[in-house]
């Protein structure tokens, strides 16, 4: 009887999902005594009645390598195995503990392994399950690059490049119109995607998380940049981001199962801050949102996707369990999960990318 992996993708979704499930099946389809089968919408698929599982073989997976989302679905609702969020007949929610229902399902399924690709939230919940006994190996994936122990996850560079493309569109139009342009991008609490794009796309400001902005210090480098009304600028800001002495903006979120605040909209309320605060030219604002979590991956994420797919069937294997896929130094390794979501990810201000940012001008409103 051939022994089975099981492979799933939690979270949002995020550009070269698949082609790191291509990969887990490439490579185990050179391994005639391994099978591999996907979960549909991370570990619901195991704990729905009936369970809801797919077989992923060399067929199921052609061509899907240049495809965004996932085939087998995510989810960022319903919180972890052993806090999951039900619904009561009087609509109230109630979390359980459905841990051993969901590895009692494994078992009946006859799964030796599992592949959790995932961000910081999908691999805490694979640490908590590998000290249950589960056998499984991490593949870090978030379009935030917001986990310490590799130097990139796959949808990162992706999403900066959508990010970059959308920036060079506004350019234009703040110097056809004199306008300040505010673009907002994702990244949560890191500053990582908007960085990357005010170094690509030449950013005047840069506002992150990493940095309280003091809006004065805003205000002036805007008027550096106009004479008698004429000149323009262009400001890329994170979702995260908040000013020194006050606090994210983030909206009230009503969604079942949903846990995370929602994040989204801060560069209305900078626009607004900055006429309350004497900025004269006319101002415009774009929140980029969901469309830098879609699309085709670009070369270098679908060949990172491809190389974490590959290592991590590789520490099936060798039963590496309790580890996590990385990219450090150019070189694909591993970290124990434990290691891999211990600290956040956040922006060093002293990096010399920061430095090279600051060196070509950019404000980051300090």
């Amino acid at each position: 009887m051939k022994k089975k992996v099981l492979v799933l993708t939690g979270g949002g979704d995020c550009p070269g999902l698949n082609a790191v499930i291509r990969g887990i099946v490439k490579r185990a389809a050179q391994t005639p005594d391994w099978e591999v089968i996907g979960s549909i919408e991370a570990y619901n698929g195991i704990l729905r009645e009936p369970m809801e599982v797919v077989n992923l073989d060399n067929k199921a997976v052609a061509g899907i390598h240049v495809r965004g989302g996932t085939i087998i679905g995510t989810t960022n609702k319903g919180g972890s195995p052993s806090s999951f969020a039900i619904k009561l007949a009087d609509g109230t929610l109630k979390m359980v503990d459905r841990t051993q229902e969901l590895l009692d399902n494994l078992k009946k399924l006859g799964v030796d392994a599992v592949i959790s690709i995932g961000g910081d939230g999908s691999q805490t919940i694979s640490q908590e399950l590998y000290e249950k006994g589960l056998n499984v190996v991490g593949v870090p994936k978030t379009i935030d690059n917001d986990l310490s122990a590799t130097d990139f996850t796959f949808g990162f560079q992706t999403a900066v490049q959508t990010a970059s493309e959308a920036f060079d569109k506004l350019v234009t139009t703040a110097a056809s119109h004199h306008r300040v342009m505010i673009l907002e991008v994702m990244g949560r609490d890191a500053g990582w995607i908007a960085l990357h794009t005010a170094i690509s796309g030449g950013a005047e400001i840069c506002l992150i998380p990493e940095i309280p902005y003091n809006i004065h210090k805003v205000v002036e480098k805007i008027n550096t940049r106009y004479q008698n009304g004429k000149g323009f600028v262009n400001i890329v800001i994170s979702e995260g981001i908040k000013p020194i002495g006050g606090q994210t903006t983030t909206k009230k979120n009503d969604e079942f199962g949903y846990k995370n605040p929602r994040l989204g909209g801060v560069a209305y309320q900078l626009s607004q801050q900055l006429k309350e605060f004497g900025c004269l030219a006319d101002i415009r604002e774009t929140v980029l949102g969901h469309i830098q979590r879609g699309g085709t991956p670009t070369a270098f994420d679908r060949v990172l996707a491809t190389q974490f797919g590959v290592k991590a069937f590789e520490m099936v294997l060798a039963g590496e369990f309790g580890n996590m896929v990385t990219y450090r130094n150019n070189t694909i390794s591993t970290a124990t999960l434990k290691e891999a979501t211990g600290n956040y990810n956040l922006v060093d201000v002293n990096s010399y990318l920061m430095k090279a940012a600051r060196g070509v001008g950019i404000s980051f409103g300090d």
